[in-house]
């Protein structure tokens, strides 16, 4: 069993100093990234390591290229999912530094919407303001007010088109 133990450890010594090169070329090509590639390299030789008993000199060459893709493979899914996290993070942390310019423009149409109200007929207003700030449905005006649903409809619409005119004059 040390015998077999003994050339095994020959054979992963020898592994590296024939093919170290080689898997960090093929490592450095992929990542381009030269000390990352040394890492790599080294996490190479150690994963060889765990299959110390299965070795075989003829097939070493194989399962090193075999342990070395999976890695870089592995290190690049893990960046890639690292990129897209970071962008999606500064995308939605750009959206909230972009969303002030667009509530400026609500606040200002509000404001030009509450003056165009404050000009309106007196009833024309009230049914206005009651369903527009309120939420209350037509029908429920006409019972507060009074009024019949279509005389509440009416002002509503009237209402409406009064206020978009004023609003379009405005912008």
């Amino acid at each position: 069993m040390e015998n077999m133990l003994a050339l095994s450890n020959q054979s992963i010594s020898d592994a590296y100093t024939q093919y170290a090169r080689s898997i960090f070329l093929y490592i450095y090509y992929k990542v381009e990234d030269e000390e990352l590639a040394h890492d790599l390299v080294q996490d190479t030789f150690l994963r060889l390591i765990s299959y110390r008993g299965k070795i075989c000199f003829h097939t070493v060459k194989h399962l090193l290229f075999i342990i070395a893709r999976n890695l870089v493979n592995d290190y690049l899914r893990r960046y890639y999912k690292a990129q897209e996290a970071a962008s999606f993070l500064y995308e939605n942390a750009d959206s909230k530094v972009c969303e002030t310019e667009p509530s400026l423009y609500a606040e200002e149409l509000l404001a030009c919407e509450q003056k165009a109200v404050t000009q309106l007929p007196a009833q024309r207003r009230k049914v206005y303001e009651l369903t527009r700030f309120e939420e209350n449905s037509a029908s429920d005006i006409a019972v507060m007010l009074n009024l019949s649903q279509r005389t509440v409809e009416n002002h509503l619409r009237m209402g409406r088109e009064e206020v978009r005119k004023y609003i379009r004059q405005c912008i």
